[in-house]
């Protein structure tokens, strides 16, 4: 298992499961316009890619409300989770590697993911897996984020905030080298090409990111994220705070980012 894979089944899983509504908040932005993308019908499979803890396998089962939907991780401890916060039948969750995880071949409508499709080791070689998944016609729909812009609100506010706190450990150093391993739409569209993709679609969308009910909440949620914990110093909270108070607002800490939106179909 390489680096990443033990820390989504480690560590970094553990956190994402343990801060749920956290996590959610920070992408469910970007929900409405990977649904459209997806366009699931009320009889549709659907195949949910690095699920999570769920939210995305349990909306698109509401909108597949006469179908089905299979949610895969590689994160035993997302998993778990994903399967005590959801009641409906219809819904199935494995754990398992999507890029060689055993799906039935031409089992699926439609492949949707909501930012997992960034951590495989092979994107041509999981993508051509996920897409003998689909049906003839099937579609895929994901997420992945955009390079950041230098001035943008979180490329700035977020370095700064790790300048203070310090260098990350080699896995969080792994796992943002790839966050951005399909931010090139010409990547995007090599790599669907080459599993065999047609129709390949790349749109910029806007959306917001939650980080906290305010700026005191949103550091200790980061400083948990980074496993600094007691040892951030109070003058470096203070300034990790004073980073994050412009964005304050009624929803909480909240501050713009920009996403792909990709859609493709199988021939």
């Amino acid at each position: 298992m390489n680096t990443i894979a033990q820390a989504w089944d480690g560590p970094v899983g553990a956190h994402w499961a343990e801060h749920q509504d956290r996590y959610d908040a920070m992408t469910s932005g970007f929900n409405d316009a990977l649904f459209t993308a997806a366009a699931i019908g009320e009889h549709d499979r659907v195949l949910d890619i690095g699920c999570g803890s769920g939210q995305t396998t349990r909306l698109a089962a509401r909108l597949a409300a006469h179908g089905s939907v299979v949610g895969v991780d590689i994160s035993r401890p997302l998993i778990e989770r994903a399967r005590a916060s959801t009641d409906d039948a219809r819904i199935v969750y494995e754990l398992g590697d999507a890029q060689s995880h055993p799906f039935p071949p031409a089992a699926y409508d439609v492949a949707i993911s909501r930012g997992g499709v960034m951590f495989f080791a092979d994107h041509a070689t999981a993508f051509t897996h996920i897409g003998r998944a689909l049906r003839p016609g099937g579609r895929l729909a994901f997420i992945c984020p955009q390079p950041p812009e230098p001035d943008g609100e979180e490329a700035r506010t977020l370095g700064l905030l790790g300048s203070l706190t310090g260098q990350p450990e080699h896995s969080q150093i792994e796992l943002r080298r790839a966050m951005g391993s399909l931010s090139v739409p010409a990547r995007v569209h090599e790599v669907l090409g080459e599993a065999g993709f047609a129709k390949v679609t790349v749109t910029p969308v806007m959306g917001s990111t939650v980080w906290g009910r305010d700026a005191a909440d949103a550091v200790d949620f980061l400083v948990s994220r980074a496993g600094t914990g007691d040892s951030v110093a109070a003058s470096t909270r203070a300034a990790m705070e004073d980073a994050l108070r412009p964005y304050e607002t009624g929803r909480g800490v909240v501050m713009r980012a920009g996403v792909w939106v990709v859609a493709a179909v199988r021939p």
